[in-house]
């Protein structure tokens, strides 16, 4: 019984699996959550598929009998199958990547827990997801996006000068859109021109920025923060037009909104700021380690990613400017 591989239809699927499941099942499941979320402090959203891709295996081991599933049926072979099934239904190389990484770590915890009488997760091979590089802002495009943004600060107007502060400050630092949303006032140092981050798996960096960003955050905080404060307004540096905390998806949005004001400069949102800030950096000769303990990369492998954008970029230069390319 495997769900569709995509969407809000696989979610749904996947509660209704999980509701058939028997009951030890379903408590081997609720310990699996507890661990992921309380030992591996892994993010809500990494547990919910974690949890969801144990739960479709089983549903595959059981076949069309949800009630006959149990942990200690799950083998190799039909780890295997179940990754088959979804390279069928079209499901991509990273997907699949993905899911048997889930895979290896329900049954190493299964093991570990006596819940499996052997691990058969190590043997089991997936294909090697593509490495998409990806878009980036060219220097002088960035420069040109600032510009945009600044455009609406110089009239005063609150809202404009949030947006102001958000662009230069995830451009500067190269935080992800969900660490700039947790911000509060006190995490900004401006003696020392620092950020304090709370980044994945609960791990906390600091990140520094410079002077066009400092005086954008100082503006907006001085200037146009309290136009937004409410009664009930969080200690949040950057406040939604309601006075909550402003939300990711409206990062989002300005974000793709202002980059689209340069000609030419690829549609990309607060994570293509943040690839951009890391290219930007290592073209500017910052080493690998720096610019991972910037970025709060947990490897270096994460960063190295961004090695091959300098590298293409140097390439195209060459091909589209060398006589004998």
């Amino acid at each position: 019984m495997s769900p569709p591989p995509h969407g809000r239809t696989r979610r749904v699927d996947l509660v209704r699996l999980r509701e058939k499941l028997p009951a030890h099942v379903a408590e081997v499941l609720r310990q699996y959550e507890r661990h992921l979320a309380l030992e591996r402090d892994l993010s809500t959203h990494t547990v919910r598929a974690y949890v969801g891709d144990a739960v479709a295996l089983l549903g595959h081991v059981a076949g069309n009998i949800p009630e006959n599933a149990d942990v200690e049926h799950i083998d190799l072979t039909n780890l295997r199958s179940w990754l088959a099934a979804q390279r069928t239904t079209g499901a991509s190389r990273t997907t699949l990547a993905r899911r048997a990484a889930a895979a290896r770590s329900f049954t190493a915890w299964a093991h570990r827990t006596g819940h499996l009488a052997s691990d058969p997760g190590p043997r089991l091979a997936a294909p090697r997801p593509h490495r998409t590089l990806p878009s980036v802002l060219r220097q002088d495009q960035a420069k040109d996006v600032m510009s945009a943004v600044s455009s609406g600060a110089s009239q005063g107007d609150p809202v404009a000068l949030r947006d102001q502060a958000v662009v230069e400050l995830l451009y500067a630092t190269g935080i992800r859109v969900a660490e700039l949303c947790g911000l509060d006032l006190d995490d900004v140092d401006y003696s020392l021109r620092v950020i304090r981050v709370l980044g994945k798996g609960g791990r906390e960096r600091s990140a520094p920025f410079g002077v066009p960003a400092e005086c954008a955050v100082r503006r907006w905080v001085d200037e146009g923060r309290n136009a937004l404060v409410a009664p009930d307004s969080p200690p949040a540096l950057f406040l939604g037009a309601r006075g909550g905390r402003l939300n990711q998806r409206a990062v989002r949005a300005l974000v793709h909104e202002v980059v689209a004001e340069v000609p030419e400069a690829p549609d990309i949102g607060p994570h293509g700021l943040r690839h951009s800030a890391a290219t930007h950096l290592l073209e500017g000769g910052a080493d690998l380690r720096t610019v991972q303990e910037l970025l709060g990369h947990a490897t270096l492998a994460t960063t190295q990613l961004y090695t091959h954008v300098t590298v293409e970029r140097l390439k195209a230069i060459h091909d589209r400017t060398h006589p004998r390319s």
